[in-house]
């Protein structure tokens, strides 16, 4: 169950019959909606909210061609390199279901896959299956055993349907970017992606591998849950999982019965997509809203993981990277990154776009996810896109279908979620405790600029790192600690030295200047004794952690640990070094 493009061209060529009648279907379907098209520009109705009728009938011709083309459009519809924003918001309704086949079909295809009639292997099984989606429907069951379980049944004939419905399209993507002049993306790129994600929605087994490996990495939080998966009842046509009773989280009168909080499963939802995009790299790619359930526990519980996609390391710390750039409002840092990602080729000069990111991306903390989401950053980027040479690869784009399909339950059930700001106390933490040379690199560049240390983005990372609950602060302040003793984090603690004994300098002269007053030693003191000191940042930070932990006898043992680190031994050596080389300095003055 592997897309393999040059196979499917040598098995097509041989049956013409077949590849005609369906391309003439394609064809009416398509040619009616281009016609269309054509009579909106011969009458100057272009604009965007005549637009709107034109994109809900493309929509309604893609679910009637069936479910290559839902897919397709679920694919374009985070692709605002293809096509217009207003086909964009419409093709983000596009629903993954259709009518359901026969269940004598599907019982046969149960028996064919595992071997027996169901009644051998299930107790029981529901009348009608209870969803029916565009690759498969579900129904209720009981195995002999007593568990409840979802059965999956793919739809007959589905793969030879959807590899017929690649082949065409693949022709016709290959005609029309070398036809027409003013195609920019890689259309036949955009297909093989939607074939290779196809055929493996199609082999439930790797779904059911998807699912294991999601609870693997993401169930460890007491909150987050995914179905368990029966393998000796599946096989690449059905899969047999545990069912799982909950409600869907737009389902607003069932949580309130049960005393759930739609805000906090909301918040929970950005929370772990932040955690899969940003620490385990492989990610759920279609959270819709019948595949996240509020159980009656209070767990979120994930289903339907046929659609996954996954980030290599590099790539999830580049996003990480620009997504701190974004909220420190660092857009020069930010244009930097986008090369990394690869969004932009290495040449281009970035001048320019600066603005536009801070026009783009200013002011994002606060802002609801009305004011600042999936569509409202669609709107802003298109022009850019557009208007220089952007690249979108393709596991961005469905990082974005993810935090779309999420933006789209937020709203429903909370319009002044603020995303951003939720999600920051985690940013902050994995950005501050990440050990990667590169990380550590940037979290220099960050703080150091052109020797000047920015102790408000020190301040506001560990503000909100503090606020974090995804670990104690003893673990954060030694990542601290190995961070500035590392090759990378050696300009910043050469700074942080320096300002912190400039500042217990300036202390000791201040008070000094207080006694030779007071003794009457001198009349004219060199500081101002009467008004204190400003406060330096470093006391600021200082007093933020010591107020992190509480004044028992457990915190302090948990800090004594901290202060034995070899890495805690280096930086007071170096701070006693530069304090004995500022007092022999300071006594050699001749004013002093």
């Amino acid at each position: 169950m592997q897309y393999d493009s040059a196979a499917l061209t040598e098995y097509y060529r041989q049956r013409p019959l077949s590849v005609w009648v369906r391309s003439l279907a394609i064809l009416i379907e398509f040619g009616s909606f281009a016609l269309g098209l054509v009579w909106d520009w011969f009458w100057r109705r272009l604009q965007p909210r005549h637009q709107v009728a034109r994109a809900r009938q493309l929509r309604h011709k893609l679910t009637e061609l069936g479910s290559t083309f839902i897919k397709l459009g679920q694919i374009l519809s985070c692709r605002p390199d293809v096509i217009p924003p207003v086909y964009l918001e419409e093709l983000a309704n596009l629903q993954d279901q259709l009518p359901a086949f026969p269940n004598e079909i599907a019982y046969d295809i149960i028996k064919s896959e595992l071997g027996y009639p169901w009644p051998a292997i299930y107790a029981e099984i529901s009348d009608t299956p209870v969803a029916a989606a565009s690759l498969g429907q579900v129904y209720k069951a009981q195995l002999k055993t007593g568990e409840t379980v979802a059965v999956k049944v793919q739809r007959p004939g589905l793969k030879d349907i959807i590899s017929l419905d690649i082949y065409i399209l693949r022709r016709f993507g290959a005609w029309a970017q070398a036809a027409i002049w003013f195609i920019r993306s890689d259309l036949v790129g955009i297909i093989d992606e939607l074939a290779t994600r196809l055929f493996e929605e199609m082999d439930y087994a790797n779904e059911g591998r998807n699912a294991e490996r999601f609870a693997a990495l993401y169930g460890d939080d007491k909150n987050i849950t995914a179905p368990r998966i029966y393998w000796q009842y599946s096989g690449i046509r059905v899969l047999t999982m545990e069912w799982i009773d909950g409600a869907k989280l737009t389902q607003r009168e069932t949580m309130d019965a049960w005393g759930l909080d739609g805000d906090y499963f909301v918040e929970l939802g950005f929370a772990c997509s932040m955690r899969q995009l940003l620490e385990g790299g492989f990610f759920h790619a279609d959270p819709h809203p019948g595949n996240l359930l509020a159980t009656p526990e209070g767990k979120l519980a994930y289903l339907d993981f046929g659609m996954m996609s996954e980030v290599t390391p590099y790539y999830r710390d580049r996003l990480l990277e620009s997504v701190i750039h974004i909220l420190t409002g660092d857009f020069d840092s930010l244009g930097q990154d986008y090369i990394k990602l690869g969004f932009l080729p290495p040449d281009i000069d970035l001048k320019p776009l600066i603005p536009e990111f801070a026009q783009v991306f200013g002011n994002v903390l606060g802002a609801t996810i009305t004011e600042f989401g999936f569509k409202s950053i669609i709107e802003k980027l298109s022009p850019l896109i557009y208007k220089y040479p952007f690249r979108l690869p393709t596991y961005y784009l469905l990082i974005f279908r993810s935090f779309a399909t999420l933006e789209g339950i937020a709203l429903n059930i909370n319009p002044n979620f603020q995303p951003l700001t939720n999600s920051y106390p985690y940013i902050a933490r994995r950005f501050l405790t990440e050990p990667s040379p590169e990380f550590r690199t940037c979290l220099q560049e960050l703080l150091l600029k052109k020797g000047q240390i920015q102790w408000h983005l020190l301040d506001d990372l560990l503000q909100n790192a503090l606020r974090s609950d995804a670990g104690d602060v003893s673990s954060l302040l030694a990542s601290g600690l190995d961070f500035l003793d590392s090759h990378e984090g050696a300009p910043l603690r050469r700074a942080v030295i320096s300002e912190l004994v400039a500042d217990l300098e300036t202390i000791l002269a201040v008070n000094f200047t207080k006694i030779t007053v007071f003794m009457g030693l001198t009349t004219e003191p060199k500081y101002d004794i009467e008004n204190p000191q400003p406060s330096h940042p470093i006391e600021k930070i200082l007093g933020a952690i010591a107020a992190a932990y509480s004044p028992d006898i457990k915190s302090v043992s948990t800090l004594m640990p901290l202060l034995l680190k070899p890495e805690a031994h280096r930086l007071i050596q170096e701070v006693l070094a530069a304090i004995g080389h500022r007092a022999e300095t300071w006594v050699s003055r001749p004013e002093s």
